[in-house]
């Protein structure tokens, strides 16, 4: 383990988690991800060793069977994972965000239902904003619910789901008018479902679908899917809370968190990046010498180290500070923005080191190069996440009198 991304004051639990978790990586992930990748092949062994480690509940309470760790604990393990294959880290990202908002917002009994199987992993999460014409507009859903007596119909189409086949229990955001004031606003009318089902694809409950796998130029392995509910009947204990329309605003808390994984994921990344880059460097030789020599390299070395440690600086930031109870809303944007763009930069410099090989699927450059991208748009754009951050700042630094 390098000089670069350390992280100070950690606990005596928090270093041996680190570490146990970097030494799964380097034994149980890195040297298949190749063919997992290449064969898009979800990864069984792994997700069953992540399960044996407990990190499916990693911050779920000890009351309900999970190690009660803290964000930042959860961040620099997915900055581990995500330094193996950014896939893995999506496989518990999702889950995890599920996890919270029910440790969060959920109800006693939802709780108590749920929390203890998702920590095992028996229950895996994946949740739902995102719709085929929606972008970055949240509050233009339109996928609605519509009350049944004691039970809610839930009709319209879900996209981008992140382990849609493999999980069982999917949250949705989705539009509850009727259940709304009159006057209320469009983010004021929706509602957070927790929907179980089956795992796979085809009609996995009744009125709900799970059409296939979307096929992506990177990100392989994990399955990202659409839903399509056709008057899918779901329970009124299944609101989020047991009360409606609350859904954006739990949602919102759930991004808020999952933004600092995603800069978490960016850093692992990066750092991968960083690593494959410089080791190379040195191995290359060209005009009767190593490139590592040359001062272009060592310029573009210290470029890319430099990106990597205040990514990664940024990103312990804002996790502390959600952790310490406080909004991290505008250090959370700036973390996912950061470490995202610094991650396609690093990704592209380290790139540019290998040269052509760096083109060749035989080098593990090549399968960063094609999973940096997504790190821009999940969980909101880089534009997302400048407007929110300038908004707040305006806020914080509006003139008085």
């Amino acid at each position: 383990m390098g000089r670069l991304a350390q992280t100070e004051g950690l606990t005596d639990v928090q270093q041996e988690i680190v570490k146990t978790v970097r030494g799964f990586v380097d034994k149980e992930i890195l040297p298949h991800v190749a063919v997992l990748e290449r064969e898009d092949t979800y990864p069984t062994e792994i997700v069953e060793g992540m399960k044996e480690m407990g990190l499916f509940g990693l911050m779920i309470p000890e009351e309900h069977g999970g190690l009660g760790e803290s964000l930042l604990t959860y961040a620099l393990v997915v900055e581990e994972i995500a330094r193996g294959w950014m896939s893995v880290s999506g496989i518990i990202n999702t889950h995890f965000i599920v996890a919270y908002l029910i440790q969060q917002h959920g109800t006693d009994e939802q709780r108590k239902s749920l929390l203890p199987r998702m920590a095992t992993g028996e229950v895996r999460g994946s949740f739902s904003m995102s719709e085929p014409a929606l972008g970055s507009d949240v509050s233009a859903i339109t996928t609605r619910a519509v009350r049944d007596g004691d039970d809610y119909l839930i009709t319209g189409q879900k996209m981008w789901i992140t382990n849609g086949g493999t999980s069982n229990l999917l949250a949705v955001l989705v539009r509850t008018d009727a259940e709304a004031p009159a006057d209320a606003k469009p983010h004021q009318r929706m509602t957070t479902f927790l929907v179980e089902k089956e795992p796979g694809f085809g009609e996995v409950a009744p009125g709900l679908t799970i059409p296939g796998k979307i096929e992506k130029m990177g990100y392989k392995g994990v399955d990202s899917t659409e839903a399509v509910f056709d008057k899918h009947r779901v329970p009124a204990t299944a609101v989020l809370g047991g009360e409606p329309n609350k859904g954006f605003y739990q949602m919102m808390d759930g991004v808020e968190v999952g933004r600092v994984n995603v800069a978490a994921r960016g850093c692992g990344v990066a750092q991968r990046a960083f690593e494959l880059g410089i080791r190379y460097a040195q191995q290359r030789e060209t005009f009767g010498k190593p490139i590592a020599q040359h001062q272009a390299v060592q310029f573009r070395l210290a470029e890319m180290a430099t990106k990597v440690e205040a990514a990664h600086a940024m990103m312990v930031m804002a996790a502390r500070k959600k952790d310490s109870g406080e909004r991290n809303d505008i250090e959370a944007g700036m973390a996912k923005y950061l470490a995202s763009e610094y991650c396609k930069e690093v990704v592209e410099d380290s790139f540019r080191i290998h040269g052509g090989y760096g083109y060749s699927k035989e080098y593990e450059i090549e399968r960063l190069y094609r999973e940096a991208p997504m790190l821009l748009i999940g969980e909101g754009t880089s534009d997302i996440q400048k407007m929110i951050i300038g908004r707040r700042l305006l806020e914080e630094y509006r003139l008085r009198g």
